[in-house]
Protein backbone atom coordinates (compact mmCIF):
# COMPACT_ATOMS: atom_id res chain seq x y z
CA UNK A 1 0.00 0.00 0.00
CA UNK A 2 2.87 2.39 -0.11
CA UNK A 3 2.22 3.69 -3.38
CA UNK A 4 -1.07 4.83 -2.87
CA UNK A 5 0.30 7.50 -1.11
CA UNK A 6 0.91 8.63 -4.98
CA UNK A 7 -2.42 8.46 -6.22
CA UNK A 8 -4.77 11.50 -5.68
CA UNK A 9 -7.67 10.22 -4.11
CA UNK A 10 -10.92 11.32 -1.77
CA UNK A 11 -12.48 8.14 -0.76
CA UNK A 12 -13.66 7.25 2.81
CA UNK A 13 -11.62 4.89 4.15
CA UNK A 14 -8.60 3.23 2.62
CA UNK A 15 -8.62 0.24 5.02
CA UNK A 16 -11.73 -0.89 3.37
CA UNK A 17 -9.81 -1.84 0.39
CA UNK A 18 -9.75 -5.79 0.96
CA UNK A 19 -13.25 -5.68 1.21
CA UNK A 20 -13.72 -3.88 -1.81
CA UNK A 21 -11.41 -6.28 -3.88
CA UNK A 22 -13.47 -9.34 -2.82
CA UNK A 23 -16.83 -7.48 -4.08
CA UNK A 24 -14.54 -6.46 -7.06
CA UNK A 25 -13.88 -9.88 -7.84
CA UNK A 26 -17.24 -11.27 -7.21
CA UNK A 27 -18.93 -9.04 -9.79
CA UNK A 28 -16.51 -10.05 -12.22
CA UNK A 29 -17.58 -13.12 -12.37
CA UNK A 30 -20.78 -12.05 -14.42
CA UNK A 31 -19.12 -9.96 -16.36
CA UNK A 32 -17.30 -12.22 -19.18
CA UNK A 33 -17.88 -9.29 -22.23
CA UNK A 34 -16.43 -6.63 -20.30
CA UNK A 35 -13.46 -8.96 -19.62
CA UNK A 36 -12.67 -9.89 -22.87
CA UNK A 37 -12.77 -6.12 -23.79
CA UNK A 38 -10.26 -5.61 -20.82
CA UNK A 39 -7.93 -8.06 -21.68
CA UNK A 40 -8.11 -6.61 -25.38
CA UNK A 41 -7.63 -3.00 -24.47
CA UNK A 42 -4.22 -4.44 -22.11
CA UNK A 43 -2.93 -5.67 -25.48
CA UNK A 44 -3.83 -2.90 -27.99
CA UNK A 45 -3.99 0.37 -25.71
CA UNK A 46 -6.27 1.92 -27.79
CA UNK A 47 -6.47 4.86 -24.96
CA UNK A 48 -2.89 5.53 -24.79
CA UNK A 49 -2.26 9.07 -23.59
CA UNK A 50 -6.05 9.75 -23.11
CA UNK A 51 -7.15 11.77 -20.18
CA UNK A 52 -10.10 10.70 -18.93
CA UNK A 53 -13.12 11.43 -16.57
CA UNK A 54 -15.50 9.64 -15.70
CA UNK A 55 -18.53 10.33 -13.51
CA UNK A 56 -20.17 7.43 -12.21
CA UNK A 57 -22.03 5.18 -9.85
CA UNK A 58 -18.90 3.77 -8.09
CA UNK A 59 -19.95 0.24 -7.71
CA UNK A 60 -18.26 -2.77 -8.08
CA UNK A 61 -19.38 -2.91 -11.72
CA UNK A 62 -17.79 0.11 -12.24
CA UNK A 63 -14.47 -0.74 -11.21
CA UNK A 64 -14.65 -2.97 -13.77
CA UNK A 65 -15.10 -0.33 -16.40
CA UNK A 66 -12.56 1.72 -14.84
CA UNK A 67 -9.88 -1.01 -14.43
CA UNK A 68 -11.08 -1.37 -18.44
CA UNK A 69 -9.74 2.07 -19.15
CA UNK A 70 -6.71 1.72 -17.40
CA UNK A 71 -5.95 -1.57 -19.15
CA UNK A 72 -6.10 0.73 -22.57
CA UNK A 73 -3.67 3.23 -21.54
CA UNK A 74 -6.21 6.21 -20.26
CA UNK A 75 -4.92 8.32 -17.60
CA UNK A 76 -8.14 8.10 -15.86
CA UNK A 77 -9.88 9.88 -13.18
CA UNK A 78 -13.20 8.24 -11.59
CA UNK A 79 -15.84 10.43 -9.42
CA UNK A 80 -19.22 9.73 -8.21
CA UNK A 81 -22.58 10.99 -10.42
CA UNK A 82 -24.51 10.37 -7.29
CA UNK A 83 -24.05 11.44 -3.63
CA UNK A 84 -25.95 8.73 -2.28
CA UNK A 85 -24.11 5.59 -5.07
CA UNK A 86 -20.65 5.35 -4.12
CA UNK A 87 -19.81 2.10 -2.25
CA UNK A 88 -16.90 3.10 -0.08
CA UNK A 89 -15.16 -0.32 -0.41
CA UNK A 90 -15.02 -0.57 -4.15
CA UNK A 91 -13.41 3.19 -4.16
CA UNK A 92 -10.95 2.20 -1.86
CA UNK A 93 -9.92 -0.92 -3.49
CA UNK A 94 -9.72 0.89 -6.81
CA UNK A 95 -6.83 3.36 -5.30
CA UNK A 96 -5.45 1.00 -3.24
CA UNK A 97 -5.04 -2.03 -5.79
CA UNK A 98 -5.23 -0.51 -8.66
CA UNK A 99 -3.76 3.05 -8.38
CA UNK A 100 -6.94 4.84 -9.98
CA UNK A 101 -7.34 8.22 -8.96
CA UNK A 102 -11.51 8.22 -7.08
CA UNK A 103 -13.36 11.45 -5.62
CA UNK A 104 -16.34 9.79 -4.15
CA UNK A 105 -17.51 8.87 -0.59
CA UNK A 106 -21.44 7.71 0.11
CA UNK A 107 -23.11 10.61 1.74
CA UNK A 108 -21.00 13.37 0.33
CA UNK A 109 -22.87 17.02 0.30
CA UNK A 110 -23.85 18.72 -2.94
CA UNK A 111 -20.64 20.94 -2.39
CA UNK A 112 -18.27 17.95 -2.15
CA UNK A 113 -20.05 16.40 -5.17
CA UNK A 114 -19.47 19.72 -7.12
CA UNK A 115 -15.77 20.33 -6.33
CA UNK A 116 -15.29 16.49 -6.74
CA UNK A 117 -16.43 18.07 -10.68
CA UNK A 118 -14.32 20.52 -10.82
CA UNK A 119 -10.90 18.39 -9.76
CA UNK A 120 -12.02 16.20 -12.65
CA UNK A 121 -12.00 19.40 -14.88
CA UNK A 122 -8.89 20.10 -13.82
CA UNK A 123 -7.38 16.79 -15.42
CA UNK A 124 -8.51 18.69 -18.63
CA UNK A 125 -10.23 15.44 -20.02
CA UNK A 126 -9.87 14.49 -23.99
CA UNK A 127 -13.08 11.98 -22.93
CA UNK A 128 -15.50 11.71 -20.38
CA UNK A 129 -18.16 9.21 -19.57
CA UNK A 130 -20.93 11.06 -18.18
CA UNK A 131 -24.26 10.33 -15.97
CA UNK A 132 -26.67 12.66 -16.19
CA UNK A 133 -24.24 15.05 -18.50
CA UNK A 134 -23.46 17.13 -14.97
CA UNK A 135 -19.53 17.50 -15.82
CA UNK A 136 -20.49 17.78 -19.61
CA UNK A 137 -22.46 21.19 -18.92
CA UNK A 138 -20.35 22.07 -16.02
CA UNK A 139 -17.62 21.97 -18.70
CA UNK A 140 -19.68 24.25 -20.75
CA UNK A 141 -20.90 26.73 -18.32
CA UNK A 142 -17.57 27.30 -16.58
CA UNK A 143 -14.88 25.88 -18.93
CA UNK A 144 -15.28 26.95 -22.14
CA UNK A 145 -11.53 27.64 -22.37
CA UNK A 146 -11.17 23.94 -22.31
CA UNK A 147 -13.27 22.53 -25.19
CA UNK A 148 -10.57 22.42 -27.40
CA UNK A 149 -9.05 19.58 -25.33
CA UNK A 150 -12.06 17.30 -25.98
CA UNK A 151 -11.74 14.38 -27.93
CA UNK A 152 -16.20 13.67 -27.41
CA UNK A 153 -18.30 12.77 -24.52
CA UNK A 154 -20.61 9.26 -23.83
CA UNK A 155 -23.83 9.23 -22.16
CA UNK A 156 -25.66 6.25 -20.58
CA UNK A 157 -28.48 7.20 -18.94
CA UNK A 158 -32.17 8.75 -20.14
CA UNK A 159 -31.78 11.89 -18.01
CA UNK A 160 -27.97 12.76 -19.45
CA UNK A 161 -29.32 12.03 -23.35
CA UNK A 162 -32.38 14.72 -22.86
CA UNK A 163 -29.55 17.61 -21.57
CA UNK A 164 -27.09 16.54 -24.17
CA UNK A 165 -30.24 17.41 -26.60
CA UNK A 166 -31.02 20.36 -25.15
CA UNK A 167 -27.22 21.93 -25.58
CA UNK A 168 -26.85 20.33 -28.91
CA UNK A 169 -30.80 22.40 -29.37
CA UNK A 170 -29.38 25.68 -27.96
CA UNK A 171 -26.18 25.26 -30.31
CA UNK A 172 -23.63 24.63 -26.98
CA UNK A 173 -23.14 21.33 -27.87
CA UNK A 174 -19.82 21.55 -30.03
CA UNK A 175 -18.52 17.98 -29.72
CA UNK A 176 -19.55 14.53 -30.87
CA UNK A 177 -21.25 12.83 -27.47
CA UNK A 178 -22.22 9.05 -28.30
CA UNK A 179 -25.86 7.76 -26.98
CA UNK A 180 -24.93 4.83 -25.20
CA UNK A 181 -28.49 4.78 -23.37
CA UNK A 182 -30.38 4.03 -26.79
CA UNK A 183 -27.70 1.25 -27.51
CA UNK A 184 -30.16 -2.17 -27.97
CA UNK A 185 -27.68 -4.00 -25.33
CA UNK A 186 -27.90 -1.32 -23.21
CA UNK A 187 -31.24 -0.22 -22.43
CA UNK A 188 -33.26 -3.19 -23.34
CA UNK A 189 -31.23 -4.92 -20.23
CA UNK A 190 -29.76 -2.22 -17.89
CA UNK A 191 -33.27 -0.02 -17.94
CA UNK A 192 -35.14 -2.58 -18.15
CA UNK A 193 -34.20 -5.68 -16.38
CA UNK A 194 -31.67 -4.01 -14.09
CA UNK A 195 -33.81 -1.16 -12.98
CA UNK A 196 -37.01 -3.70 -12.43
CA UNK A 197 -34.69 -5.47 -9.77
CA UNK A 198 -32.37 -3.27 -8.12
CA UNK A 199 -35.41 -0.83 -7.61
CA UNK A 200 -37.39 -3.63 -5.44
CA UNK A 201 -33.93 -4.71 -4.12
CA UNK A 202 -33.43 -1.62 -2.42
CA UNK A 203 -37.50 -0.65 -1.62
CA UNK A 204 -36.84 -3.92 0.12
CA UNK A 205 -33.65 -3.34 2.05
CA UNK A 206 -34.58 -0.24 3.37
CA UNK A 207 -38.04 -0.58 4.27
CA UNK A 208 -38.63 -5.04 4.82
CA UNK A 209 -42.51 -4.60 3.68
CA UNK A 210 -43.97 -7.06 1.90
CA UNK A 211 -44.75 -6.16 -2.35
CA UNK A 212 -47.57 -8.70 -2.23
CA UNK A 213 -50.96 -7.43 -2.17
CA UNK A 214 -50.20 -3.39 -2.22
CA UNK A 215 -51.23 -1.03 -4.83
CA UNK A 216 -47.75 0.29 -6.54
CA UNK A 217 -47.94 3.19 -8.42
CA UNK A 218 -44.61 3.31 -11.12
CA UNK A 219 -44.50 7.06 -12.42
CA UNK A 220 -43.19 6.47 -16.36
CA UNK A 221 -43.52 3.98 -18.98
CA UNK A 222 -40.26 4.16 -20.16
CA UNK A 223 -38.00 0.80 -20.07
CA UNK A 224 -36.66 1.54 -16.34
CA UNK A 225 -40.89 2.06 -15.95
CA UNK A 226 -41.81 -1.27 -17.87
CA UNK A 227 -38.96 -3.11 -16.09
CA UNK A 228 -40.55 -1.67 -12.66
CA UNK A 229 -44.12 -2.33 -13.01
CA UNK A 230 -43.34 -5.67 -14.20
CA UNK A 231 -40.79 -6.66 -11.35
CA UNK A 232 -43.90 -5.01 -9.10
CA UNK A 233 -46.21 -7.36 -10.34
CA UNK A 234 -44.31 -10.22 -10.38
CA UNK A 235 -44.27 -10.11 -6.58
CA UNK A 236 -47.76 -9.59 -6.15
CA UNK A 237 -48.35 -6.11 -6.14
CA UNK A 238 -51.37 -4.51 -7.96
CA UNK A 239 -49.76 -2.28 -10.45
CA UNK A 240 -50.91 1.62 -11.60
CA UNK A 241 -48.71 3.69 -13.96
CA UNK A 242 -48.94 7.25 -14.64
CA UNK A 243 -47.90 8.54 -18.18
CA UNK A 244 -47.66 11.62 -19.92
CA UNK A 245 -47.03 9.88 -23.49
CA UNK A 246 -50.31 8.85 -24.68
CA UNK A 247 -48.58 5.62 -27.12
CA UNK A 248 -46.84 4.59 -23.69
CA UNK A 249 -50.05 4.56 -22.08
CA UNK A 250 -51.87 2.39 -24.28
CA UNK A 251 -48.92 0.00 -24.06
CA UNK A 252 -49.09 0.11 -20.43
CA UNK A 253 -52.83 -0.88 -20.69
CA UNK A 254 -52.05 -3.38 -22.75
CA UNK A 255 -49.93 -4.83 -20.80
CA UNK A 256 -52.56 -4.93 -18.32
CA UNK A 257 -51.50 -2.54 -15.92
CA UNK A 258 -53.93 0.19 -14.77
CA UNK A 259 -53.41 3.90 -16.05
CA UNK A 260 -54.54 6.78 -13.78
CA UNK A 261 -53.18 10.24 -13.59
CA UNK A 262 -51.15 10.91 -10.55
CA UNK A 263 -53.58 13.36 -9.13
CA UNK A 264 -56.27 9.99 -9.03
CA UNK A 265 -53.44 7.56 -8.07
CA UNK A 266 -52.07 9.24 -5.19
CA UNK A 267 -54.97 8.54 -3.15
CA UNK A 268 -54.89 4.80 -3.91
CA UNK A 269 -51.26 3.71 -3.60
CA UNK A 270 -48.90 2.34 -0.72
CA UNK A 271 -45.92 2.40 -2.33
CA UNK A 272 -44.87 5.41 -5.33
CA UNK A 273 -41.57 4.65 -7.26
CA UNK A 274 -40.49 7.68 -9.92
CA UNK A 275 -38.71 6.62 -13.12
CA UNK A 276 -39.47 9.46 -15.07
CA UNK A 277 -35.92 11.78 -15.31
CA UNK A 278 -38.52 15.00 -15.01
CA UNK A 279 -39.25 17.27 -12.32
CA UNK A 280 -41.84 17.21 -9.51
CA UNK A 281 -43.63 14.54 -10.81
CA UNK A 282 -44.80 13.88 -6.72
CA UNK A 283 -45.90 17.20 -5.47
CA UNK A 284 -47.80 18.91 -2.41
CA UNK A 285 -51.34 18.42 -4.33
CA UNK A 286 -50.55 14.35 -4.01
CA UNK A 287 -48.96 14.59 -0.45
CA UNK A 288 -51.59 15.74 0.81
CA UNK A 289 -54.32 13.31 -0.35
CA UNK A 290 -51.87 9.88 -0.40
CA UNK A 291 -52.68 7.30 2.38
CA UNK A 292 -51.44 7.48 5.94
CA UNK A 293 -47.65 5.91 5.96
CA UNK A 294 -47.96 5.74 2.48
CA UNK A 295 -43.89 5.38 0.93
CA UNK A 296 -42.43 7.48 -1.55
CA UNK A 297 -38.92 6.57 -3.69
CA UNK A 298 -37.32 7.84 -6.73
CA UNK A 299 -35.20 5.45 -8.96
CA UNK A 300 -34.57 8.20 -11.79
CA UNK A 301 -31.26 10.03 -12.14
CA UNK A 302 -31.88 12.74 -9.95
CA UNK A 303 -34.17 13.24 -6.87
CA UNK A 304 -35.98 16.34 -8.51
CA UNK A 305 -38.94 13.64 -9.32
CA UNK A 306 -40.21 13.93 -5.77
CA UNK A 307 -40.85 17.76 -4.63
CA UNK A 308 -39.43 17.08 -1.08
CA UNK A 309 -39.06 20.93 -0.64
CA UNK A 310 -42.64 21.33 -0.28
CA UNK A 311 -43.05 18.08 1.82
CA UNK A 312 -40.56 18.78 4.27
CA UNK A 313 -42.72 22.72 4.66
CA UNK A 314 -45.53 20.48 4.89
CA UNK A 315 -44.30 18.10 8.00
CA UNK A 316 -44.18 19.17 11.60
CA UNK A 317 -41.41 16.27 12.09
CA UNK A 318 -38.94 14.27 10.30
CA UNK A 319 -37.33 11.61 11.67
CA UNK A 320 -35.14 8.08 10.31
CA UNK A 321 -37.26 4.99 10.93
CA UNK A 322 -34.88 2.67 9.24
CA UNK A 323 -31.47 3.15 7.14
CA UNK A 324 -31.85 5.21 4.31
CA UNK A 325 -36.03 5.16 5.35
CA UNK A 326 -36.93 8.46 6.61
CA UNK A 327 -40.60 9.71 8.11
CA UNK A 328 -42.38 12.62 7.46
CA UNK A 329 -45.31 13.78 10.02
CA UNK A 330 -47.30 15.68 8.16
CA UNK A 331 -49.46 18.76 9.96
CA UNK A 332 -52.85 16.82 8.68
CA UNK A 333 -51.59 13.83 11.11
CA UNK A 334 -50.61 11.42 8.38
CA UNK A 335 -47.28 10.65 7.24
CA UNK A 336 -45.40 10.14 4.58
CA UNK A 337 -41.68 7.39 4.52
CA UNK A 338 -39.22 8.59 1.69
CA UNK A 339 -36.65 5.93 0.75
CA UNK A 340 -32.89 7.33 -0.12
CA UNK A 341 -33.93 10.95 0.43
CA UNK A 342 -35.19 10.72 -3.11
CA UNK A 343 -31.88 10.01 -4.96
CA UNK A 344 -31.96 6.35 -6.53
CA UNK A 345 -33.33 4.11 -4.50
CA UNK A 346 -31.92 1.18 -6.12
CA UNK A 347 -28.40 2.63 -5.70
CA UNK A 348 -28.89 4.54 -2.12
CA UNK A 349 -30.53 1.44 -0.22
CA UNK A 350 -29.29 -1.55 -2.14
CA UNK A 351 -26.27 -2.28 -4.56
CA UNK A 352 -27.23 -0.91 -8.00
CA UNK A 353 -27.87 -2.82 -11.12
CA UNK A 354 -26.47 -6.97 -11.19
CA UNK A 355 -23.34 -7.48 -12.32
CA UNK A 356 -24.78 -9.14 -15.69
CA UNK A 357 -26.48 -6.67 -17.10
CA UNK A 358 -24.10 -3.85 -16.63
CA UNK A 359 -21.25 -5.98 -18.25
CA UNK A 360 -23.20 -4.97 -21.54
CA UNK A 361 -23.75 -1.43 -20.32
CA UNK A 362 -19.97 -0.55 -19.64
CA UNK A 363 -18.91 -2.81 -22.61
CA UNK A 364 -20.53 -0.27 -24.68
CA UNK A 365 -19.02 2.69 -22.61
CA UNK A 366 -15.89 1.12 -23.43
CA UNK A 367 -16.16 0.67 -26.94
CA UNK A 368 -17.86 3.82 -27.46
CA UNK A 369 -14.57 5.63 -25.83
CA UNK A 370 -12.54 3.70 -28.22
CA UNK A 371 -14.66 4.71 -31.33
CA UNK A 372 -14.66 8.29 -30.32
CA UNK A 373 -10.46 8.40 -30.24
CA UNK A 374 -10.52 6.13 -33.41
CA UNK A 375 -12.78 9.02 -35.38
CA UNK A 376 -10.99 11.49 -33.00
CA UNK A 377 -11.54 14.80 -36.10
CA UNK A 378 -13.92 12.89 -38.37
CA UNK A 379 -16.75 13.43 -36.46
CA UNK A 380 -19.37 16.86 -36.53
CA UNK A 381 -20.68 18.11 -33.11
CA UNK A 382 -23.75 16.14 -32.30
CA UNK A 383 -25.04 13.17 -30.68
CA UNK A 384 -23.97 9.67 -31.92
CA UNK A 385 -25.64 5.94 -31.81
CA UNK A 386 -23.11 3.44 -31.07
CA UNK A 387 -22.58 1.73 -34.15
CA UNK A 388 -25.14 -0.86 -35.11
CA UNK A 389 -22.23 -3.64 -35.69
CA UNK A 390 -20.43 -3.01 -32.59
CA UNK A 391 -23.94 -3.34 -30.74
CA UNK A 392 -24.22 -6.47 -32.41
CA UNK A 393 -20.72 -7.49 -31.19
CA UNK A 394 -21.82 -7.15 -27.21
CA UNK A 395 -24.68 -9.06 -28.11
CA UNK A 396 -22.71 -11.90 -29.32
CA UNK A 397 -20.25 -11.78 -26.92
CA UNK A 398 -22.87 -11.99 -24.33
CA UNK A 399 -24.93 -14.81 -25.86
CA UNK A 400 -21.70 -16.65 -26.03
CA UNK A 401 -20.94 -16.45 -22.33
CA UNK A 402 -24.37 -17.73 -21.49
CA UNK A 403 -23.66 -20.98 -23.95
CA UNK A 404 -26.51 -19.91 -26.37
CA UNK A 405 -26.24 -20.53 -29.65
CA UNK A 406 -28.91 -18.61 -32.41
CA UNK A 407 -29.51 -19.38 -36.35
CA UNK A 408 -27.55 -17.99 -38.88
CA UNK A 409 -29.37 -17.16 -42.20
CA UNK A 410 -28.60 -19.32 -44.87
CA UNK A 411 -27.67 -17.79 -48.91
CA UNK A 412 -30.80 -18.13 -50.15
CA UNK A 413 -32.39 -16.57 -47.03
CA UNK A 414 -29.87 -13.84 -47.60
CA UNK A 415 -30.61 -13.11 -51.03
CA UNK A 416 -34.11 -13.41 -50.08
CA UNK A 417 -34.11 -10.40 -48.11
CA UNK A 418 -31.43 -8.14 -49.95
CA UNK A 419 -34.10 -8.72 -52.89
CA UNK A 420 -37.39 -6.95 -54.59
CA UNK A 421 -38.32 -8.87 -56.87
CA UNK A 422 -39.32 -11.75 -55.18
CA UNK A 423 -43.09 -11.94 -53.85
CA UNK A 424 -46.20 -13.71 -53.83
Amino acid sequence: MSTITQVKHDVKDLSLAPLGKQRIEWAGREMPVLRQIQDRFAQEKPLEGIRLVACCHVTTETAHLAIALKNAGADAILIASNPLSTQDDVAASLVVDHGISVYAQKGEDNETYHRHVRIALDHRPNIIIDDGSDVVATLIQERQEQLADLIGTTEETTTGIVRLKAMLKDGVLTFPAMNVNDADTKHFFDNRYGTGQSTLDGIIRATNILLAGKTIVVAGYGWCGKGTALRARGMGGNVIVTEIDPVRAIEAAMDGFRVLPMDLAAPLGDLFITVTGNKHVIRKEHFDVMKDGAIVCNSGHFDIEIDLKSLKAMASEIKVVRNFTEEYRLTNGKSVVVIGEGRLVNLAAAEGHPSAVMDMSFANQALACEYLVKNKGKLAPGLYSIPAELDKDIARLKLQAMGIAIDTLTSEQVEYINSWTAGT
